[in-house]
């Protein structure tokens, strides 16, 4: 195997090793995916001004989200489906971020449920996403079982109340339940590695959900549930209901308007989330780091500002503090390591990140993460 240097290195290995209508569930995106595209190609734009004759021998990437201690600004975003990058892929993420210092954020939508990733992890705190579904009854049993598997920060999606046209999963069957083409069947049987894998492991339904929702036993009752389940409904009164029962740092994510990031701020959160969701929702959003500067103003120190989309090296980290992030999410640069190498290649991942994040801002003359500003940007270039 060649030598991993880059996020990149990881894609290209995941792409060889996961199923194809997996694969593209992670590296793909909604319509004619601009905005998943945007998301990359607009940190590109941002110039860093490189700075000499400092003193860079001291360096640290140490910093604080939601009050938590973490060795870089960096937490793992809320993934669907992980656990079908690779066998347990939940728990070996969860394993990573634990053992580098960062959150790792479990989705409602998981492989492997609350109870498995606290039990693999030795009850580790983590963080847990959850969606807001038309059955709130439901919605409380995982607050419950969240706070029961010991999570220190609750994150709440906001953009997923219909779901956007993906044309890659509908092309590659991956429906609910999935369907078995003959091209899925036999792109499964050319991944030998990835197919004992989930023989090897109990974990292959929606752990969160099924024998916990109501009437949900099994893949077929499942898909019912789910088309009946996500709320269009879903306002501000959601959220205050919500922090009400939690207790404990919320999060919102799914923020890409100023007069949004207000309204989450008065409903008394914690900390925003600026995310297109990667690009899978409304394709011709603008990118999640375009959007950041006039939410970060809009907020004004009232909450922390989070941004998700589009990180794929250090140097993106870097640049999203520059304009005003308290911290980012890796979402697919994670999924890409999972797929490629498993738990290493998580841990790969977040090196990588840490590495470039460590080395760039020491060519911008800067020795502490927490004293990264816009000075280190080209003017005009931000």
């Amino acid at each position: 195997m060649a030598e991993i240097t880059c996020i990149e290195d990881l894609r290209c290995l995941a792409r060889k090793r996961v199923p194809r209508m997996f694969y593209d569930y992670v590296d793909g995106g909604s319509w004619t995916e601009y905005t998943y595209r945007a998301n990359e190609a607009d940190f590109q734009r941002i110039e860093l001004r490189q700075r000499v004759a400092f003193d860079i021998t001291e360096r640290s990437t140490a910093s604080q989200m939601v009050g938590q201690a973490v060795s870089m600004p960096v937490a793992i975003a809320p993934t669907g489906l992980t656990g079908m990058q690779h066998a347990d892929g939940e728990i070996l993420a969860a394993r990573a971020a634990q053992k580098f210092g960062i959150p790792f954020t479990l989705s409602t939508m998981s492989i492997c449920s609350i109870e498995a990733v606290a039990e693999g992890t030795g009850r580790h705190p983590f963080w847990f996403q959850l969606y807001v579904t038309r059955d709130k009854s439901f919605v409380e049993g995982l607050i419950e079982r969240a706070r029961a598997a010991n999570c220190s920060a609750l994150v709440v999606t906001m953009d997923l109340q219909v779901f956007g046209q993906r044309h890659k999963d509908r092309r590659n069957g991956l429906s609910m339940p999935p369907r078995p083409t003959l091209r899925n069947l036999v792109n499964l049987a050319s991944k030998p590695r990835w197919c004992l894998g989930m023989l090897g492991t109990r974990n292959r339904q929606f752990g969160n959900i099924v024998g916990h929702a109501k009437g949900v036993d099994g893949i077929g009752s499942l898909v019912e549930w789910t088309r009946e389940q996500f709320d269009p409904r879903l306002s501000w009164q959601d959220i205050v209901w919500i922090k009400q029962r939690w207790g404990g740092k919320l999060i919102v994510k799914g923020i890409l308007d100023p007069d949004d990031a207000r309204l989450a701020v008065e409903c008394g959160v914690d900390a925003i989330v600026v995310s297109n969701h990667g690009g899978r929702q409304l394709d011709g959003a603008g990118s999640s780091i375009a959007a950041l500067p006039a939410i970060v103003e809009a907020v004004a120190g009232r909450a922390e500002v989070h941004l998700d989309g589009g990180i794929r090296s250090g140097q993106d980290v870097l640049k999203a503090i520059a304009l005003g992030a308290t911290g980012t999410y890796i979402g697919r640069a994670m999924m890409y390591g999972l797929g490629a190498m498993g738990e290493r290649g998580v841990s790969t991942a977040l090196e990588l990140i840490r590495n470039e994040l460590d080395l760039s801002m020491a060519f911008c003359g800067r020795t502490d993460i927490r004293d990264v500003d816009q000075g280190i940007l080209l003017p005009g270039r931000r």
